[in-house]
Formats: structure tokens, C-alpha cells, sequence
């Protein structure tokens, strides 16, 4: 893949965060498998395609310790690569674009590709919004779930990628077959057949038994031509008094070619089929590549809200324990008379509250964990281990520079990298292939054929022709004379009886309606397709700046966020001290500590919204995959050498 040297800013916390392997690359290829049989007798027997294999591969629980998953964000892009089910979905597009084009070598018509592409789950906290906690105010508050159903959090969408409008384009004027044909025709007869006539056959009713073993071969060709190769042979025996010979081997040799000079004419125009094949393998490639792009970025976007959902846990802890601890001090002085009972009261609601909201963090915090398994896992349910284990994200948010580059060069880079761009330029190329078939079918049909055969006649003398006798030697005057079917093929080689003919077929239309209307109508498809790119091009451009514009107002509120922490922090220090002077109240002091509390909630959820709009950001450009060291055959095969383990990221291991 191509490196932008240009945007080594946002990839640069790859490097600083990316472990050494510590595992050979997996062996296991996920990729479907595809066989055809060769040679002529292959012709007739299937080929083979590999079963489906969903169990998941055993990385995950390679990063088990003591009943707990130690997942890295490498880790994480590894899992999904190999075990998620979207890409594994996509891995059979590219093989059905792979039969396509075999089959259009063989001078059928393409089937068409899958063109849609699954976005992951939103998860806790949604694609591009922070984990937002409910604003402190001057008492005790919580927030409650109060849906019933949390579908939103599970729910995919199916993104569409065709811009080619609902209905096919017409066909157009038909391909040879490329594919060469044998045809075999062995037919024996027995015929009795009553005569108005003596003068034909001699005879009443003519008594002919008849073996006909007939050849041939036909294939056709690039530039419209059809040939076609018929070897026929024919043994008669009756009781006809009148031939000369019975019975008798007539054997003929001919080749025909029928080549077309206006409808169906050109090598162009007959590959077309194989030449929309081979675009369609390549935009199989690109929703592939934008499937694999789309996964990756919702793992990463997950894997950070599950990250923040984390370090909001531990502010829900901090701030239940600082609960807990002003509801001891203040019981305290209640017992000392040195405060009145209503603070007290205060302080317990303010335990309360927390519990609460802490209750609604581990919440949110299983549920997001449960979503990231699903994406990460081909049976999330069949394994009771991984299904019970909880996921320690080893991976912190980073904030890290903004971008230096001007936003017209990012939305260059887009416009290269975008696979779903990439894709959409490709089916406009396909659209106008096929309108070139679909003019064509609006010429007449004339077409040249041209003929040469050789034919042979052999056999015995007709012992029934009573007029041989008073001429001659029966048979005497006859090539064939008492000669079998080896005489006839010797004359056919000889080219004793030659035919050749020459002509030229005319279908001409006199209305041509049908071919008008398919013209007419695959002309504004194929404006209407060129319309959509446009608009393509216009929303990448849009979802670039958007994204860039995200990218500096989450950076700005994350230093924000900071600085507002610092501050809340050192004023809650001062009031703590004016309480304890007895300048201020307890109610006071509450207010204060919800306000630290969601000083501290908000700079996780900003660190958060960050790194979903950095990842966003490297998605709209289409370098997400590019930017956490992803190949493209890496990802169709389903293998990843990187391996972290909790000991290499310095992390504490339990036994």
C-alpha cells in the first residue's frame, strides 16, 4: 500500500504504541478456497469450494491470564481481522467477482458483485459522540437508564455502494461462445414407407434401414466470428431396385464461418463482458478493503469508548469514595454536636447518588464489553471461557499533535485512498463498457458466411438394378464399385466433390423501437451513474473537512478539559479548607465535588471523543488500514503475526 508521507502525524501513535511480535505469523488462511478441475475430462466435474469455518481462532485465548482477555488495540485489529464475520462476508465477494470473469471468458454473462458493506455496532457512547455524564448541579444527582431496549447500542446498518442505479443495464447484442463445443449425433433407423410410384424406387413400399454418425465442432471468437466444423456420415440399406449402389457410405466434410459485420462486430466489443469482469474483481477489492476499513475503525472506536468507559469507572469509584469519606467525617461531627444532622442527611444522598451512577458505569461498561466480543468473535456464545471472561484494555488514550497539512491535501489523499470512491469510478467505467453493446444492438445484422465441403459416395453394386445386366459388368461405371466407407473418406481427402458458397445474411428492421429504448434508457443510467459519483466526491470532501474540523474542537475541549479539571480541583482543595474552618458548609462542599466529578468525567470523555475523531478522520481518508499496519492480502487471509502479551506491555500478570 502506498505510504502518505504527508499524514505521518496522525499515524505516528501507531509506532509509539505498537509492541513487538512476540508470535509467529498463524498459519491459517480464512480466506475461501476455489478449485477448478483442468483438462478436457475436468470440463464435466465440479470444481471445489471450501466449507465455511466458524470457530474463531485461538488468539483470544492466547491472551487469557487467569480468566481475564489483556486486549491491546493491535490485539484487537488482529481479532477482528481473523474472526469478524463482516470481513469474513466480504471474502466471498471477491471469489463470486473471481467466477465472474472465468465465466465471461467462456462467453458468458457477468452474475454481478456484492456491493454492500456492514458498519460495525455504535456501541456505548455512539460513533461520533463522547461518553457524556450528567452535569453536577447543587444536589445530589444520578442518571437512570430508562429505555427499554438497547438496540441501538447492537444495531448495524448496510451501507450501499452501487451507484449504478436499481435496474441493470440491457445486454446488448450477444458474445460467441469462446468456449469451444464437440457435438455427437449417432441416430439408427429402421423406415417403411408406401410409394404412389414404381418409377422411384422399383418398388411398393420402400424398406431402408439407416446408421447416421454425425460430428462436429463449433467455437467462436473475439471478433464476432462463429466456426463451425460438421463431419457427417450416412450408411443406407433398402430395397430400392433403382440406385445404382446398396448399400451405400455418403460422408460429408464442411466448414462454415459466419462473421458479422455490423450488429456483434469487433474484438471491443465482444470482450466487453470480460473487461466489466475484471473492473468488478477490483471493486470486489475495494469493498473489501472498505469493509475491512469500516471494521477496523468501529474495533478501534470500541475498543477506546471501552477504554473510557474504564477510566470513568475509576472516576464514579474515586468519587463514591470521596462520598463515602465526607458522610463518615460529617457523621462525626453530628455525634461531636459540632454539625447539624441535616448535612449529614445531605452527605447520604450524596452516597446515594453515586452508588447509582457508579452502578450505571459497570453497566455500560459490560454491555460495551459484550459488543466488542461480538465483533471480535466468530461464536462469541460457544466458548463459556471467553463468553465469561472480561476484557482489561491494556492500550490508554493519547492525544496527540494535530495534522500540519492544509485540508485540500488531506482531501487529495481521500480521493486516492477511498475504496468506495475507487469502487464508484469503477462501475461508471462498467456502465459505459456496456452502453457500447447497447449502440451496437442498434445497427442491422449483416453478416458474411462462407461454406467448403468435401463430399464422398461408396458401395456395393445394387444387385437388384436389372438394367446393370444388359450394359455390363454391374457396377462398372461407378466410382464406389465395390468399395465400403473407407472409399468415401479417401474421396473426401482427394476433394473429389467440392462445394463452396459464399453469401451474405441481411436483417434489416424496419422499426427498431426495442434497441432504441434500451439505448435511450442505459444513456441515462449512465448520466444518472456519473451524477452520483459527483455527489461521491462532493461527500468525501465534506466527511474530510467535517472530520478535520472534529479532530481540532475535540483536541481544543480535551485541553479544556485539563485546564477546567486543574481548576475545579484546587477550588474543591480551598472550599474543603474553608469548611473545615468553619467558613463554609457542607452543602457547599458537595457542590464542589460534583462539579470535580464531572470536570474528571468529561476529560475521559474528551480523551475519548479524540481518539473516535482521529479514527474517524484516518476512515474517511481510507488509510485506516494503512496507518495500523494492515495489508490487504494480510486482511483477506485472516492472518496477523502480532501478538501482545500482558508481560511485554509491562503490565501485571495474575496468577
Amino acid at each position: 500500500m502506498r505510504i502518505f508521507p504527508g499524514f505521518l502525524v496522525l499515524a505516528s501513535f501507531v509506532s509509539a504504541q505498537t509492541p513487538v511480535s512476540t508470535s509467529a505469523p498463524s498459519a491459517i488462511d480464512r480466506s475461501p478456497a476455489v478449485s477448478y478441475r483442468a483438462g478436457v475430462q475436468g470440463a464435466y466435474k465440479p470444481g471445489s469450494v471450501s466449507q465455511s469455518d466458524l470457530h474463531d481462532s485461538p488468539r483470544m485465548h492466547d491472551l487469557m491470564r487467569a480468566g481475564q482477555i489483556y486486549l491491546s488495540l493491535q490485539d484487537a485489529i488482529a481479532l477482528a481481522l481473523e474472526n469478524n464475520l463482516d470481513i469474513e462476508l466480504e471474502r466471498y465477494g471477491i471469489r463470486m467477482a473471481g467466477t465472474d470473469t472465468l465465466r465471461t471468458q467462456g462467453g458468458g454473462i457477468p452474475r454481478g458483485v456484492p456491493l454492500t458493506v456492514n458498519d460495525p455496532p455504535a456501541g456505548v457512547g455512539g460513533p461520533g459522540e463522547p461518553l457524556v455524564t450528567a452535569a453536577a448541579g447543587a444536589a445530589a444527582q444520578t442518571t437512570l437508564p430508562t429505555a427499554a431496549s438497547d438496540a441501538p447500542f447492537i444495531q448495524q446498518t448496510v451501507e450501499n455502494l452501487n451507484v449504478g442505479g436499481t435496474f441493470p443495464l440491457s445486454s446488448g447484442p450477444p458474445v460467441p461462445l469462446f468456449d469451444p463445443a464437440f457435438i455427437g449425433q449417432v441416430v439408427a433407423q429402421h423406415a417403411t414407407t408406401p410409394q404412389t410410384s414404381a418409377v422411384i424406387t422399383g418398388t411398393p413400399s420402400l424398406i431402408a434401414n439407416t446408421l447416421s454418425g454425425n460430428f462436429g465442432y463449433t467455437q467462436g471468437f473475439s471478433p464476432g466470428t462463429q466456426v463451425t466444423a460438421n463431419f457427417q456420415n450416412l450408411r443406407t440399406n433398402s430395397n430400392s431396385v433403382r440406385n445404382l449402389i446398396d448399400p451405400y457410405y455418403n460422408s460429408g466434410l464442411g466448414i462454415t464461418v459466419t462473421q458479422p459485420l455490423l450488429r456483434g462486430f469487433g474484438i471491443e466489443l465482444n470482450r466487453r463482458f470480460i473487461r466489466i469482469a475484471k473492473n468488478s474483481e477490483k471493486i470486489s477489492d475495494n469493498v473489501f478493503r472498505l469493509q475491512a476499513s469500516v471494521t477496523v475503525s468501529g474495533v478501534i472506536r470500541m475498543y477506546f469508548d471501552l477504554v473510557s468507559l474504564n477510566e470513568d469507572l475509576k472516576v464514579k469509584q474515586q468519587t463514591l469514595a470521596t462520598a463515602l469519606h465526607s458522610q463518615q467525617d460529617d457523621g462525626n461531627k453530628v455525634e461531636e454536636g459540632t454539625l447539624a444532622p441535616i448535612e449529614l442527611t445531605r452527605a447520604q444522598a450524596q452516597v446515594a447518588a453515586a452508588r447509582q451512577d457508579l452502578s450505571n458505569s459497570e453497566g455500560f461498561l459490560r454491555q460495551q464489553e459484550l459488543i466488542l466480543k461480538n465483533a471480535l468473535s466468530r461464536d462469541p456464545g460457544g466458548d463459556p471461557a471467553v463468553h465469561a471472561a472480561r476484557i482489561i484494555p491494556t492500550d490508554p488514550l493519547v492525544v496527540d499533535d494535530l495534522p500540519t497539512q492544509p485540508a485540500e491535501e488531506l482531501v487529495k489523499i481521500a480521493f486516492e485512498s477511498r475504496p468506495d470512491f475507487q469502487a464508484a469510478k469503477l462501475q461508471q467505467e462498467n456502465s459505459e463498457i456496456t452502453l457500447k453493446g447497447s449502440r451496437n444492438a442498434l445497427l442491422p445484422q449483416l453478416d458474411l458466411v462462407a461454406n467448403m465441403s468435401n463430399s464422398g459416395l461408396a458401395g456395393a453394386s445394387n444387385p437388384n438394378y436389372a438394367a446393370i445386366a444388359s450394359t455390363g459388368p454391374a457396377g462398372s461405371g461407378l466410382l464406389g464399385y465395390n468399395e465400403g466407407y473407407g472409399t468415401a473418406l479417401q474421396e473426401i481427402l482427394r476433394r473429389d466433390y467440392p462445394s463452396y458458397s459464399v453469401g451474405i445474411n441481411l436483417t434489416l428492421p424496419l422499426r427498431n423501437r426495442t434497441a432504441q429504448a434500451d439505448l435511450a434508457r442505459d444513456e441515462l443510467q449512465v448520466r444518472q451513474t456519473q451524477v452520483r459519483t459527483r455527489q461521491l466526491e462532493n461527500q468525501v470532501r465534506l466527511q474530510v473537512e467535517d472530520a478535520l474540523i472534529a479532530l481540532q474542537r475535540t483536541h481544543a475541549a480535551f485541553e479544556a478539559s485539563l485546564e477546567t479539571k486543574k481548576l475545579q480541583e484546587q477550588s474543591l482543595a480551598i472550599e474543603q479548607e474553608r469548611f473545615e474552618a468553619g467558613i463554609s458548609t457542607n452543602f457547599v462542599v458537595i457542590q464542589y465535588q460534583n462539579v470535580v466529578a464531572q470536570a474528571r468525567s468529561t476529560e475521559v470523555a474528551a480523551r475519548g471523543a479524540y481518539a473516535k475523531a482521529r479514527s474517524q478522520l484516518e476512515l474517511v481518508m481510507g488509510i485506516v488500514l494503512m496507518n495500523h499496519n494492515v495489508s490487504l492480502a494480510e486482511a483477506f487471509r485472516g492472518q496477523s503475526p502480532r501478538l501482545t502479551t500482558p508481560e511485554i506491555k509491562g503490565l501485571p500478570v495474575p496468577n
